[in-house]
């Protein structure tokens, strides 16, 4: 259970500033150029309620199991990024008047990326502090 909370916190830890650089400073113009006003103040219940979620999500389907290695938490973490964000982006390009394939494209590859590296430093992180017995 040690173990589960030092993976928890170490994926969480990494994954928060990377994705709040990429999404706060690196890509905020694109994203306010693609999608315009539809971009609104950020909801900070619904924001932390995602991020929570999605590092469980990560635990479950991703690093979690003890054969994970860095090699397989990265191929998987990837996939549970590509798919996670495919969901959402192509729900929202077939819902959203004012989505574009340009922001379906980017936020995908970005999900693929942030997942991969942020499981697998969790993981990394994790077999450190508490190495698996």
């Amino acid at each position: 259970m040690k173990r589960y909370a030092f993976l928890y916190l170490a994926t969480f830890i990494v994954l928060i500033p990377i994705d709040f650089l990429f999404l706060g400073t690196i890509a905020k113009g694109f994203f306010s150029s693609q999608v315009g006003d539809m971009l609104g103040e950020i909801r900070l219940a619904p924001a932390i309620l995602f991020y929570l979620l999605y590092v469980v999500g990560v635990l479950i389907f991703v690093s979690g199991s003890p054969d994970a290695t860095w090699q397989t938490t990265l191929l998987y973490g990837a996939l549970f990024g590509f798919f996670c964000y495919a969901t959402f982006e192509l729900t929202s390009l077939s819902l959203l008047k004012h989505w574009t394939w340009a922001v379906v494209a980017v936020d995908i590859a970005w999900g693929t990326f942030v997942t991969a590296v942020s499981s697998t430093l969790g993981l990394l992180i994790a077999n450190w502090l508490a190495p698996k017995i």
